[in-house]
């Protein structure tokens, strides 16, 4: 049975956005390139930390609406009802390719002990869940085009089944020359540096006052997503009721990869609060060779 669930915060980052990029309804959130991370977050904990790290820590940091710098949350108990899901492929391969190398040539003793963590395939997630204290379930999507809308299912799911009452869901991809070669070889064009990020609630925590960023007529529901072998394009439209079907720019020109259905469902989310014209809009993400995804965001439950 589809049961939307609410989108009641959202960022969208792109530290180099793409020349080009339509963003009538939408306005991508200012956040510094992962090296002046510091700039937003502070500096203390970002020692050794990626730049998928750094740019997905932004993202939450935004969606959340917290100030420049804000004073971590270190000593708080960890809320164990927020869960954090996130999407990216390529997060910490170049972290992953370096360490590699590092052994081959060296021995483990040639790795560093700030590089080691990195290597897990989680790391991002619980950075994200540690240093906003976030205690709820925990994992990484990895799951190749159609990762980003994946997570997104997962998180309506762990709602849905009682999990938790707070889903972060958070699309990262990072920009350098590992993920461009790999990119590059595999889809014939390099990814673009991203992070998004939307916070899920069940329906009736958000309506019973739970402070998300949209007023009651600012609502924006995910919908189910849904597994489908073929697609005839992909990308994100809208359906509105003064201009038809439109498709909407997300600012990666369909490059954004693991984060690819995370933006979506960020960038939908923003056009059917912005425009009450738009009623629905239909995310689509895949590769012929993966199978696609897709989910529905609308301004109305139903």
């Amino acid at each position: 049975m589809n049961r939307p669930v609410a989108i009641t915060r959202r960022a969208v980052c792109f530290p180099e956005p793409l020349s080009g990029t339509r963003t009538e309804l939408w306005e991508p959130d200012p956040v510094p390139p992962p090296e002046r991370a510091a700039e937003l977050l502070g500096r203390k904990g970002l020692l050794a930390k990626e730049p998928a790290t750094r740019l997905a820590l932004c993202a939450v940091h935004r969606a959340f609406g917290l100030p420049e710098k804000a004073p971590r949350r270190s000593a708080e108990e960890p809320d164990p009802r927020t869960a954090v899901i996130v999407s990216s492929n390529l997060g910490n391969v170049a972290t992953v390719a370096g360490v590699a190398t590092a052994v081959r040539e060296g021995g483990v003793r040639a790795v560093s002990p700030l590089d080691a963590p990195n290597v897990s395939s989680n790391v991002i997630a619980s950075t994200v869940a540690i240093w906003f204290r976030f205690g709820g379930p925990n994992l990484t999507v990895c799951s190749g085009h159609s990762s980003g809308l994946d997570a997104a299912g997962l998180g309506r799911a762990l709602l849905l089944s009682g999990r938790a009452d707070r889903v972060v869901v958070v699309g990262v991809e990072p920009r350098d020359e590992v993920t461009d070669a790999l990119l590059t070889r595999a889809t014939g064009a390099p990814g673009v540096a991203v992070a998004a990020c939307v916070v899920l609630e069940a329906t009736e925590n958000a309506e019973d006052g739970e402070d998300g960023e949209d007023g009651e007529d600012g609502r924006a529901f995910l919908h189910d997503v849904v597994a489908e072998p073929t697609a005839r394009e992909r990308g994100l439209f809208a359906d509105s009721t003064t201009h038809g079907r439109a498709t909407v720019d997300t600012g990666s020109g369909g490059r954004g990869y693991g984060a690819e259905g995370v933006l979506q469902v960020a960038v939908a989310a923003a056009v059917v609060a912005a425009d009450s014209t738009v009623r629905s809009i239909t995310a689509v993400c895949g590769a012929p060779e993966e199978g696609f995804r897709t989910t529905r965001i609308t301004s109305v439950r139903g």
